[in-house]
C-alpha cells in the first residue's frame, strides 16, 4: 500500500512503513479516528474516488495540487524507490527529480497560496534531510543545499500565511544549512528574504542590515541576487524616508538585474520570478513608502503589465499596492477600479493584500469616494 501511495502521489512524499499504514487504514475504517490531511488526499487518488465520496465531506481543502508532470516513469520509479531505502544510494536523476518537484510545487504557489501546499513540502522536506544524512560526496552536498532551498521555501510560506515566528526560524535553518552546503548565493538570499521579513513588519534599519549582511557574498553570487538585496536595501532606507539612499540603491539595483536578464540561465532556480518586470513592481513600492504616489504608478502599472496571470497571489498584491498609490495620488477612481479587480484574489489567496486594501477603503472614505462601499463590500467575504 505505501508504495502504491507513492505512486498514486505523482510526488515524493515521507511515508511510514507498510504495516503502519495498514494498521491506520483499519482504524479509519473501524471509526476509530479520521486521516489527516495528506493521507486524505493520497487515499483519495489510491481508490480513484473524491474526498466527498470517500468521507462524506468535501470540506477540507486539499494539501497538494495534482501535477501528473512529476509522476516518475517506471525505471525512475524503481530507482526513487530503491534510494529511500538505502539514502547512501542516492543518484543524480533522483537529485534532479526532487529538484523538478520543488520547482513545480513553488510555482504552484504562485496560484493557489502557501496554505494548499504547506503539508507536502513539510513531508518533502522530511525524506530530503533523510537523504542527506545517508549520502556523501558530491550527492550529499547537493541534498543538503536542497534541504535549504526546501526550508527557505517553508519560511516564505509561514511568512505569506502570517506565522512570521516559524518563519524566522526556517529562514535561520536554510541559512545554516546553505552554508553548510557552500552555497553562497542561496545564503545571500536568506539574508534577504529575512530583509523583506523586517521590513513587513516595520523594522527599516534591520531589513538594510539584513540586506548588507547579504553582500558579503558579493563575488561568489549572482547578479540578480545582489540586485535583490540592493533593492531590499533600497525599501529599507525608503520606510525611514531616506529617498536619496533608495534611489540610489535602486539605480544600482536596476543595473544588476538588467545585467542578469542578460544571462537568466546563469541565476540559481529560486529566481525564476525576479526579472525587470518584479523590479519595477519594487521600485513602485519603495516610491509609495515615500509617500509619492504619482511616481509609485507607474513603476507598479509598467510590472504588473509583465506579470502572468498564473502569479495569482503576486497580482493581487502589487494590484493593492498599485490601487494604494493611486489613493495616494489623489485619483479615487482609478484607486476604486483597480481595487476592485484584485478583491476577490486578495480574498482568496493573499491576506496581506486584504490588509492593504483595507488602507484604500479608509483612503477612499477620507476621499468621500463612491467606491468605498463597494470595495468594503467585496472584501467582507475575508472577514
Amino acid at each position: 500500500m505505501a508504495r502504491e501511495l507513492i505512486k498514486a502521489a505523482g510526488e515524493h512524499i515521507h511515508l511510514p512503513s507498510p504495516e503502519s499504514v495498514v494498521r491506520r487504514i483499519k482504524a479509519y475504517e473501524a471509526g476509530q479516528n479520521q486521516p489527516d490531511e495528506p493521507y486524505r488526499t493520497l487515499l483519495c487518488r489510491v481508490f480513484g474516488l473524491s474526498e466527498a465520496e470517500l468521507f462524506g465531506s468535501a470540506d477540507m481543502p486539499l494539501p497538494a495540487l495534482a501535477l501528473p508532470s512529476l509522476t516518475p516513469d517506471p525505471e525512475l520509479y524503481e530507482r526513487i524507490t530503491r534510494v529511500i531505502a538505502e539514502p547512501r544510494r542516492v543518484d543524480l536523476k533522483t537529485i534532479e527529480w526532487l529538484e523538478r518537484c520543488l520547482a513545480e510545487h513553488r510555482r504552484a504557489e504562485d496560484t493557489m497560496g502557501s496554505r494548499p501546499l504547506m503539508p507536502v513540502v513539510r513531508a518533502q522536506l522530511a525524506t530530503v534531510t533523510d537523504l542527506a544524512r545517508g549520502a556523501s560526496g558530491t550527492p550529499g552536498d547537493r541534498m543538503v543545499s536542497m534541504a535549504a532551498q526546501y526550508a527557505q521555501f517553508i519560511a516564505w510560506m509561514c511568512q505569506d500565511s502570517g506565522d512570521l515566528a516559524a518563519a524566522l526560524a526556517w529562514y535561520d535553518r536554510s541559512h545554516g544549512w546553505a552554508l553548510e552546503a557552500g552555497d553562497a548565493a542561496l545564503a545571500s538570499t536568506t539574508l534577504n528574504m529575512r530583509a523583506h521579513l523586517a521590513w513587513s513588519v516595520g523594522d527599516p534599519q534591520r531589513c538594510v542590515r539584513l540586506a548588507e549582511a547579504s553582500r558579503w557574498h558579493d563575488g561568489r553570487t549572482t547578479l540578480g541576487v545582489q540586485g535583490m538585496a540592493a533593492q531590499m536595501a533600497a525599501r529599507g532606507h525608503a520606510q525611514m524616508g531616506e529617498a536619496q539612499a533608495a534611489r540610489s540603491l535602486l539605480g544600482e539595483a536596476e543595473d544588476l538585474i538588467k545585467s542578469a536578464a542578460e544571462r537568466p540561465d546563469d541565476e540559481p532556480p529560486w529566481m525564476y520570478f525576479y526579472g525587470e518586470s518584479w523590479f519595477f513592481m519594487q521600485r513602485g513600492m519603495a516610491e509609495l513608502e515615500l509617500g509619492d504616489g504619482r511616481r509609485a504608478v507607474p513603476f507598479l502599472e509598467r510590472g504588473l503589465s509583465g506579470l502572468p496571470e498564473s502569479y495569482r497571489r503576486d497580482r493581487a498584491w502589487f494590484g493593492a499596492c498599485l490601487a494604494r498609490a493611486h489613493a495616494l495620488a489623489g485619483e479615487a477612481e482609478a484607486a476604486t477600479k483597480t481595487a476592485l479587480g484584485v478583491a476577490p484574489d486578495a480574498v482568496a489567496v493573499n491576506t496581506y493584500a486584504v490588509r492593504d486594501l483595507r488602507k484604500v477603503v479608509k483612503m477612499l472614505d477620507r476621499m468621500r469616494a463612491p467606491g468605498a462601499r463597494d470595495l468594503e463590500e467585496a472584501l467582507s467575504m475575508s472577514a
